[in-house]
């Protein structure tokens, strides 16, 4: 008997083509002095290097961008805000009644600062990234670059190399800063490339709430870019609770890189809300460094339409005795698509670690699609970890029983999917924040 040919057969993935590249030049880089000009630098230099993602990147398996219009991004210049739509007068709004402790609105060519006067004779530096480098450069020598890599993508060094506009905060040992902090990132306009970069530093036994919000109008038939680094660092014994929500126009494509590094003791609770953009890609990571650090990330996401966000989480503990607890939920509406991909990773040596994480879906439609992929990649043996992700439909029961009340189907899923965020919501420090997103999500099920 003949014996037959072994036929092997394999299935490989097709990348799908990459992006062209933006048209960006190195007259384009605000390289400045000191310590901000050789960050500056060094991003660019990661940046002419490194292609664009595409498909064949783990990290950028489930999010296609080859159709972002890279060739037609330009940078607004100084003053451009004084043609552009004025920010909207609810995200001026104090957080708290008669308490703010400073503001910050960041504006295409532009930007507007105010502090307490209390504060700022504490020693509280609260500025914009232009300001930050002429007055306080051995700040920035401290801060910029020391979380984020601008190697770790083409969009971080974008972000370092670029950077227009930002936020720098500075709380000293042992100030508490009660009155709450907010800042405001507008960025209306077509075609135009919105870059910032927030650095924020917790001194040893310090403490301070900050809220930062990016918003713009949406500009139907255009584009826009926003790219960002945030980079936190909370010292020994400081705690900061850190507040992001975005709600930008559906014309604009949203990336951006960001951790946050916590020392001995420190606590950070790190909250963030996404309800705009076309397209969200976001890299998160929370390193716990130091002995007892502890560190929270609740994550809220509502997407229809054709929008499509991408988080991705990472929770690394590089210290004994450290805990985190993430809990991102989202809901999904239209033809709309989510990713969350987490990973919980465990050091050498990190022993009496707790790490915990959970994403919960809620998808609406027929044609909606949720992705949730849990990791964990532990190298110590005496720790507790533990993983879950779900996605489903509107459970029936409590329609039914809204219903059995008299109140009609639409208004019966509005509150059943309220409910559903209502945990998340619970953990954004102020109301007024809390009811503005809200209205948002109850103007998504309308």
């Amino acid at each position: 008997m003949q014996e037959k040919p072994k036929i092997v057969i394999s299935k490989t993935r097709r990348a799908t083509p990459a992006a062209a590249d933006f048209t960006f030049a190195e007259s384009d880089v605000r390289i400045g002095q000191g310590a901000a000009a050789s960050y500056r630098a060094a991003a660019w230099s990661a940046y002419k290097k490194t292609a664009m993602p595409d498909t064949s990147l783990e990290a950028w398996r489930r999010t296609d961008i080859h159709a972002i219009p890279a060739d037609a991004f330009r940078f607004p210049a100084e003053g451009a805000f004084n043609d552009l739509p004025p920010v909207r007068e609810d995200l001026l709004r104090p957080l708290v009644a008669n308490q703010l402790g400073g503001q910050i609105v960041l504006l295409p060519g532009g930007a507007t600062i105010e502090l307490d006067e209390a504060l700022a004779k504490k020693g509280v530096i609260f500025t914009d990234l232009k300001t930050a480098e002429e007055k306080y450069p051995e700040l920035l020598a401290k801060t910029l670059g020391k979380t984020v890599n601008v190697e770790e993508g083409k969009f971080s060094a974008l972000a370092g190399a670029f950077a227009q506009n930002g936020v720098v905060l500075y709380v000293p040992k042992g100030v508490t800063v009660d009155e709450p902090l907010h800042s405001v990132l507008w960025g209306p306009g077509a075609n135009l490339a919105h870059i910032s970069h927030i650095l924020v530093l917790v001194d040893e036994g310090a403490s301070a709430t900050y809220v930062h919000e990016a918003a713009s109008p949406d500009e139907t038939g255009t584009n826009s870019l926003h790219a960002g680094i945030v980079e936190l660092q909370v010292m020994e014994g400081a705690t900061l609770k850190f507040v992001e929500l975005q709600s930008w126009g559906r014309h604009v494509w949203n990336f951006s890189h960001e951790r946050a590094r916590v020392e001995k003791s420190g606590n950070l609770d790190w909250i963030f809300g996404a309800i705009g953009s076309r397209l969200t890609k976001n890299f998160s990571e929370l390193d716990l460094a130091g002995d007892g650090a502890w560190g929270r990330m609740s994550g809220f996401y509502f997407t229809d339409g054709a929008q499509h966000f991408d988080h991705d989480t990472q929770q690394n503990h590089l210290a004994p005795h450290t805990t985190s607890d993430l809990l991102f939920k989202g809901a999904l509406k239209g033809s709309s698509r989510s990713v969350w991909q987490g990973m919980i990773y465990v050091a050498p040596g990190a022993q009496k670690t707790d790490g915990y994480q959970a994403n919960r879906n809620l998808v609406l439609s027929d044609k909606a699609r949720a992705d949730s992929i849990p990791g964990l990649e532990i190298l110590a043996d005496d720790v507790r970890c533990t993983h879950g992700a779900t996605v489903g439909k509107l459970e029936q029961e409590p329609l039914f029983y809204l219903k059995s009340r008299g109140i009609p189907q639409a208004e019966a899923e509005k509150i059943v999917v309220e409910g559903f965020f209502d945990p998340i919501f619970q953990r954004i420090p102020f109301e007024g924040v809390r009811e503005r997103f809200q209205e948002y999500i109850a103007d998504k099920m309308s």
